[in-house]
């Protein structure tokens, strides 16, 4: 018996389907497919850009927990020390004050995080461009803009 050759035991005969009917068949898992990709990818850029709104924003990073020895936070532009003795606390930087961000390293962070958060959001305003240009358009404009906020 030579692999690939005719089986002459078996009788049986298949039939093919006509090009035409494979054709839909493999067009509409293909549509299906693709959509349900195109919702996977929709809710995680919707939780990219929530974890980019959260750091971006929120101004307590590291400090201030029980076991911390000094009172006082920090966050990407936003620091707040306190002396210990008492709860006050003397908060210093702003985003809109540049100069008030105490390091390079931070004021870099700041416009990092900031041009990401803008181009993850702007991408998420760009799905409704689902309404009016073609599916591979709008995959080909979130992507180039997620990957330049993702750099």
């Amino acid at each position: 018996m030579v692999p690939g050759a005719p089986s002459t035991t078996t009788t049986t005969t298949t039939t093919m389907l006509p090009a035409s009917e494979a054709a839909k068949i493999y067009q509409t898992n293909y549509v299906r497919n693709s959509r349900a990709i195109g919702v996977l990818w929709a809710i995680f850029t919707i939780l990219f850009a929530i974890v980019n709104v959260v750091c971006f924003i929120q101004p307590y990073w590291i400090g201030d927990g029980a076991d911390t020895p000094q009172v006082g936070y920090f966050g990407l532009y936003h620091y707040c020390i306190g002396n210990g003795i008492s709860r006050d606390l003397v908060c210093q930087g702003s985003f809109t004050e540049f100069n008030s961000i105490p390091s390079g390293a931070f004021k870099a962070a700041s416009v990092f995080i900031g041009m990401s958060m803008v181009l993850v959001l702007t991408c998420i305003g760009c799905f409704a461009l689902f309404f009016f240009c073609s599916t591979g358009t709008v995959y080909k404009i979130c992507g180039w803009m997620q990957l330049a906020a993702g750099v």
